[in-house]
């Protein structure tokens, strides 16, 4: 799973498990954001929303059920 872990000075940092990898903020779609889910598709990073929708949900979970 490739999740975008910041985006800065012009350079996307994505993590896949325990790597890193850099690349170029261009090879990002307009829409990916830090945080998303994304897929390597034609040469562009793509967000791939149900799994960034889904990640989120299980976190915001996850956050709730440590004040119960």
């Amino acid at each position: 799973m490739l999740i975008v872990e910041r985006i800065e000075d012009g350079y996307a940092v994505i993590e896949d498990g325990d790597s890193r990898i850099e690349v170029p903020a261009s090879m990002l779609a307009e829409d990916v954001a830090e945080g998303d889910i994304v897929i390597l598709s034609g040469g562009k990073y793509i967000a791939d929303k149900n799994a960034s929708a889904e990640a989120r949900s299980e976190i915001i979970k996850l956050q709730n059920e440590l004040w119960e």
